[in-house]
């Protein structure tokens, strides 16, 4: 389903001659923009420099390895990427309705998901998982992730683990 309505925006934006990596620059323009507010709150900042940062990891890595990335491919991290950190804001609202426990799940289903899905392999944990160590950020996640899989592999495990 979500596949589906990936494809059917990509198709949208395409027959309406929108620029390629639209969906991926407006994702990466409205976290800019909300980082760069001064009226954002500190939680709206911080977890949409997060978004900013992925994205920019994502292409730095596209472009220093020299691959051929189409603009479905942006569009598709970058969107999976937004949904991937929006369901997992709500699903920890749930969660903390349910119990601390709950909650402590929610984390690590969502923290491992993006750890777990890495797109480029990087080396350098240091340097990819610098959210993760952070234990003072609202997005412990890895940015060397393939948000696609990530968010497939988090909202399956959170629908069952919020059952």
């Amino acid at each position: 389903m979500k596949k589906m309505l990936i494809t059917l925006l990509v198709l949208i934006a395409s027959a309406t001659g929108i620029q390629a990596q639209s969906l991926y620059k407006t994702v990466y323009d409205r976290a800019t923009a909300v980082v760069n507010n001064p009226a954002s709150s500190d939680e709206e900042i911080q977890i949409n420099q997060f978004k900013v940062t992925a994205l920019n990891y994502m292409s730095m890595m596209v472009k220093k390895r020299g691959l051929e990335k189409d603009s479905y491919f942006y569009d598709s991290q970058a969107v999976n990427l937004a949904s991937f950190v929006t369901d997992f804001q709500a699903n920890l609202e749930k969660a903390r309705t349910l119990s601390p426990a709950k909650r402590t799940e929610i984390i690590k289903i969502y923290t491992d998901a993006s750890k777990y899905n890495p797109m480029f392999k990087d080396t350098d944990k240091e340097k990819v998982n610098c959210y993760v160590n952070d234990k003072n950020t609202l997005t412990p996640f890895c940015i060397d992730t393939d948000w696609e899989k990530a968010y497939d592999q988090a909202t399956t495990l959170a629908k069952a683990a919020l059952k």
